[in-house]
């Protein structure tokens, strides 16, 4: 294979690999090495099923089955469907608002995402230019930024992430298809707490671990400083040098680290201009055995 990196310093493409495929321990560990350096992997011009699409995606580790329990694959329910399409019914066929704002996928759970896996099946074009690109911005970076005496403050420190604060903030949006949370998908997914700061577990790098769709609380401070300080946190990582957007094309398998990104489907495509993507979540429970993330971080 060939990785050629980007050149924003986000990101890298990942040619002549066939991920139809197994892969073999020498692909795991140069994908592996990879995606902790780059972050973001994309693999173009793949032709994969379903079926397919879990199995390179099991490779890295637990698929996560969604609390929602919506949208999933017929055969397989660890592969849910992001789409706009509707059936000859006009029922939707998936989430067709799917991570509409930035935001880490599961740091509301105690046992943390490691990587998203998605793959393109149609995407929207207007002018020549394709829509519903994926942004992305960098956790390592954004740590890096951090002012030297509110780290020294921050060390030690823990957030609060909820579940439910990112998913009733996209119902608040206009033509939202999700449904209010049911007390039993909300008892699934209470709130949790994880350290402040992570060390990411193939680089050894510092990360910021507090995205603006889950993070609530800085436990050790009160409200209002929590408040202030979140603000300021979420503010600092979405500066545009820390961010990269990924342009779709037909075929690509786009891979990314949840530990060392935020990211944000970005909506700037209608109804009629269809974009319909599968997708697989790995746990990080490789590096974060479960219920062992605070004794590891």
């Amino acid at each position: 294979m060939n990785i050629n990196i980007n050149s924003g310093g986000i990101g890298a493409q990942v040619l002549n690999l066939d991920l139809s495929k197994p892969l073999d321990e020498d692909e795991y560990s140069q994908l592996e090495i990879a995606l902790g350096t780059h972050s973001v992997l994309c693999f173009p011009a793949q032709r994969l099923n379903s079926t397919q699409l879990k199995e390179f995606s099991q490779r890295f580790g637990t698929l996560e089955i969604n609390v929602a329990n919506m949208f999933q694959d017929t055969l397989h329910p660890e592969v849910m469907i992001l789409s706009n399409k509707v059936d000859e019914k006009g029922e939707p066929i998936g989430f067709k608002d799917a991570g509409q704002d930035w935001h880490t996928d599961m740091s509301y759970s105690k046992d943390i995402a490691f990587s998203n896996v998605l793959y393109g099946i149609e995407i929207p074009y207007r002018d020549g230019k394709p829509l519903g690109n994926t942004a992305f911005c960098s956790t390592r970076k954004a740590y890096a930024a951090i002012p030297i005496d509110l780290k020294e403050r921050l060390k030690g420190m823990t957030v609060t992430h909820d579940f439910a604060k990112f998913w009733d903030n996209m119902r608040k949006r206009p033509g939202s298809l999700r449904a209010e949370l049911t007390p039993s998908q909300r008892a699934a997914k209470p709130p949790v707490s994880h350290p402040i700061f992570l060390k990411h577990p193939i680089t050894g790098d510092t990360v910021l671990y507090a995205n603006p769709g889950y993070a609530i609380r800085i436990n050790e401070l009160d409200e209002a400083e929590s408040e202030r300080i979140l603000q300021t946190l979420f503010e600092l990582q979405l500066r545009p040098e820390f961010q990269y957007e990924h342009r779709w094309r037909v075929g690509d398998v786009l891979m990314w680290d949840n530990i060392s990104t935020l990211h944000n489907a970005v909506a700037d495509y209608k109804a009629d201009e269809h974009r319909h993507i599968m997708r697989c979540q790995v746990m990080a429970d490789r590096y974060f055995p479960r219920g062992t993330l605070a004794m590891k971080a």
